[in-house]
């Protein structure tokens, strides 16, 4: 919804750039130098665990140039995030070492870009590295369908080194000359829309949100709508966490205050008041949507449910672990998500996992809040706490493997021939074999096959190798030996041994 005011001819707008690619190829690198800040050492285990949005002047022939950047998580289990990065940008990165060419994410992260139709450039880095060969990464691009200059396509590709800067200009002036050619414009008289980036839950200010403006302006007073979530504009930051009172179109900014935590990637409107927001949720033709059980599931009688608590400092956080949970095939487990939040894990969050059994609390890049106390332990919750998202991956997998239920299954053990038989008395029985297959022990309990029936069990009470006592016989050995039997066996009988064993 916008207000009703008369539109002014269109001006040039800044570029909104997504970099993307592999978790170790150099982005947040990239971006460091580009910022003359430092990001990477921030971030756990070095990994970009979240979108983030900077923005930057580039002096591009003697006119300075905004160009606002998104920054993408690298691993595998954030491709829902990286997903949205694609599809808010004007123009994509696509980040590949110069040492290690072309891996999957990077595949994945083309996949994204080719999907939204988002015009991009590749970027090189690390060619300062010894073991860097540019020519070869520009190959393996072309073995993977990727043709930049030079090599049987038109694709930009600009060759830089995050830790000398060198090509980083260079870079930044292609980003420019697409951005051109784009004729990116926006109206800054219109109210403000965009897309929310990201959402977080500070435990002092409330839920900010990030949002990237495509279009308009922003101001003091107004209001903001996406989903179901509204934020009056009272608090304002941009990227530095400086409080502005204004913002146009490209800038990132973030807004403290929101009613509820806003859906990440969802589209924002700005009305004139909150009280207009207010109206605009409830005229809206779609309501909230619960999450429906599946019905009429059948789960195998040795499948355990596993209830699951997930909490997390940011919308897209959630989405990255619900993504792993999905992919993980654990026989006779199942799991159940039966809450999720951004914050820390409370009081509260205990309270709705008590009508489950043993469920597991599951935090990432949050706390546990102290006053919990003996709570989690009175209802057998599990709490575990991660920094970096493969930590919490491994732990969830070797968690739910181990609360698996045992089911003891039969094996296969041997098989003997029966050769002759010697003497029977009441229900014991000396025969003598051979070993077609496997160790046959002594213990064993064995199954009597004749021709294709099965007419009865036996136990293996004693065996003998060449006249002498012993405890096993291997393939391919004849041997004597006594068997409890009530059945009578004969020359030709096949037995075969089995064994139980505990999965």
């Amino acid at each position: 919804m916008s207000t009703k005011t008369k539109p002014n001819a269109p001006i040039e707008r800044p570029p909104v750039i997504a970099v993307m690619g592999h978790i170790d190829h150099g982005k947040s690198t990239l971006l460091d130098h580009i910022r003359k800040t430092n990001i990477v050492d921030k971030e756990a285990g070095g990994i970009t665990q979240h979108i983030a949005a900077y923005e930057v002047t580039h002096l591009h022939n003697g006119t300075q140039k905004k160009i606002t950047f998104i920054d993408t998580p690298g691993h595998e289990a954030f491709a829902a995030v990286r997903s949205r990065g694609a599809n808010i940008a004007d123009i994509a990165i696509l980040v590949v070492s110069a040492e290690d060419g072309v891996k999957p994410q990077t595949l994945e992260a083309l996949k994204f870009i080719k999907q939204s139709e988002t015009p991009f450039v590749v970027a090189l880095t690390k060619i300062d590295k010894q073991t860097a060969d540019v020519d070869r990464a520009r190959q393996s691009l072309a073995e993977n369908e990727i043709y930049v200059e030079g090599y049987g396509g038109d694709i930009p590709c600009v060759a830089v080194s995050a830790k000398t800067g060198q090509g980083i200009p260079e870079l930044l002036d292609m980003l420019t000359i697409m951005a051109e050619l784009e004729e990116l414009t926006g109206d800054a008289t219109l109210p403000a829309e965009g897309f929310v980036v990201e959402a977080t839950l500070d435990m002092k200010k409330g839920v900010a949100a990030t949002l990237i403006i495509k279009n308009g302006s922003l101001k003091s007073g107004m209001a903001i709508v996406a989903g179901h979530a509204l934020v009056p504009v009272r608090i304002m930051e941009d990227f530095l966490g400086n409080k502005i009172s204004g913002a146009s179109f490209s800038s990132p900014v973030r807004l403290i205050g929101w009613s509820e935590v806003p859906p990440t990637g969802s589209p924002f409107v700005t009305l004139p008041s909150k009280r207009d927001a207010e109206k605009f949720i409830e005229d809206k033709e779609q309501p909230k949507q619960k999450e429906r059980e599946p019905k009429n599931e059948n789960l195998e009688e040795s499948t355990v449910v596993i209830p699951i608590v997930i909490k997390a400092d940011t919308v897209g956080s959630i989405e990255a672990i619900q993504h792993e949970l999905k992919k993980m095939t654990i026989e006779r487990v199942r799991t159940k998500i039966v809450h999720t939040g951004v914050g820390d894990i409370s009081e509260g969050d205990i309270k709705a996992a008590a009508g489950v059994e043993n469920p597991l609390i599951v935090g990432f890049n949050v706390n546990v809040d102290s006053r919990l106390g003996q709570l989690p332990e009175r209802i057998g919750a599990e709490i575990k706490t991660f920094d970096i998202i493969y930590r919490l991956t491994e732990w969830l997998t070797e968690t739910l493997s181990a609360r698996a239920p045992k089911i003891t299954v039969e094996e296969f053990k041997a098989q003997l021939k029966v050769l002759k038989t010697f003497s029977r008395n009441k229900n014991t029985q000396v025969i003598g074999g051979k070993v077609e297959k496997g160790t046959l022990s002594s213990g064993d309990k064995v199954r009597i096959h004749r021709r294709e029936s099965i007419i009865g069990d036996a136990l293996i009470k004693e065996l003998q190798h060449m006249k002498d006592k012993v405890r096993e016989v291997e393939e391919g050995k004849e041997c004597g030996l006594l068997v409890e039997s009530k059945m009578e066996i004969m020359p030709g009988d096949r037995l075969e041994a089995f064994m139980f064993v505990e999965r």
